[in-house]
């Protein structure tokens, strides 16, 4: 009966906790790396405290658009950059899960695996 229970456990409650665990670190990644919120402000002036308009002669106007669309690009490339590396992370993590999931499975027929082993006769050779 105790051996049951634990079966039971592992092939339905405890693999949707796993499956739940997986699915949380995804999300504290993906809110961690912030991916919606880049890609909406991906061409919003990067770090630059001043960019609002500029009143006076054409040369300080036009020294600010420049500023403002050099701010703009390396705004852009590093927000796109930090997707770029929040999306493999994300890929990477999601991967691993059904890897370890798929695993989950297996781990129970591991004991019985090592019996059939044992009565083959079956030894590792240590090199």
């Amino acid at each position: 009966m105790f051996l049951v229970g634990i079966l039971t456990w592992w092939y339905s409650g405890g693999w949707r906790q796993r499956a739940a665990l997986m699915a949380e670190r995804i999300a504290q990644t993906n809110d961690y790396f912030s991916i919606g919120l880049l890609l909406r402000t991906l061409f919003t002036p990067f770090r630059q405290i001043s960019a609002g308009s500029v009143d006076g002669a054409w040369s300080v106007q036009i020294r600010a658009l420049f500023d403002q669309l050099i701010s703009r690009i390396v705004g852009a490339v590093v927000r796109s950059f930090m997707v770029i590396i929040g999306c493999i992370v994300i890929c990477l993590q999601a991967i691993f899960g059904a890897i370890i999931l798929a695993a989950w499975a297996l781990v129970p027929l591991l004991p019985i695996a090592g019996l059939v082993m044992m009565a083959l006769g079956w030894v590792p050779i240590w090199r």
